[in-house]
């Protein structure tokens, strides 16, 4: 079964060679492709490039919104999605504190 298109959702998708093609608007698109820019990079303090199931440790204390707990330096966690927003881009289970979402920029890949 084949996707429906990405600029007006029609389901009347058709394939030519390597690409798909939409009746309705007329937009070709590379299937393989558009999968490359769905996925979301996210680099953590250092640059390195952070994906899902990575262990990061964290750089800096981290208030954590709606509660006086605090999350120390040193602090291991595990990335188990990542998010394209401008902020909190890693939702992840940090030890002693649980599930909650991280900003990349705070924290390292260990």
């Amino acid at each position: 079964m084949l996707p429906n298109c990405p600029k007006c959702q029609s389901e009347y998708v058709y394939q030519d060679q390597s690409l798909l093609i939409c009746p309705e608007c007329g937009y070709e698109w590379d299937p393989v492709e558009a999968e490359a820019e769905d996925e979301v990079i996210v680099k953590d303090f250092n640059g390195a490039v952070l994906a899902e199931g990575d262990k990061v440790t964290v750089i800096k204390d981290l208030k954590i919104k709606g509660s006086s707990q605090v999350i120390k330096i040193g602090t291991k966690a595990l990335v188990r999605r990542i998010f394209d927003k401008k902020d909190h881009e890693l939702d992840c289970k940090v030890d002693g504190a649980g599930e909650m979402m991280v900003t990349a920029k705070f924290v390292k890949k260990a």
